[in-house]
């Protein structure tokens, strides 16, 4: 019998360090986070995280948040950080 996998979409902060150039990514309805030497790895770092915390979530029959819109988590970024949408397959 196959498994069923649900894809999600959840948005993420993506934080810019200045000084090194590294990234920090937050997902602000998950109150998780995971960061990086750059943002391609960032962005990897980010949807595995993602992965991991839904497979968990699902596992153990957790609730947690729904994804929110794009235009309620703009007017709350500084000038170094970037909202973008990261999927992750889950069971």
């Amino acid at each position: 019998m196959k498994k069923k996998f649900s894809q999600y979409l959840y948005p993420a902060i993506f934080i810019r360090d200045e000084e090194n150039g590294s990234y920090q990514v937050v997902f602000p309805d998950l109150n998780i986070y995971t960061e990086a030497e750059n943002l391609s790895v960032a962005y990897l770092a980010a949807k595995d995280l993602l992965k991991v915390f839904l497979s968990y979530a699902f596992r153990y029959d957790t609730d947690f948040n729904l994804p929110s819109r794009y235009e309620d988590l703009l007017p709350r970024c500084k000038e170094n950080e970037t909202i973008m949408y990261v999927d992750a397959y889950a069971e």
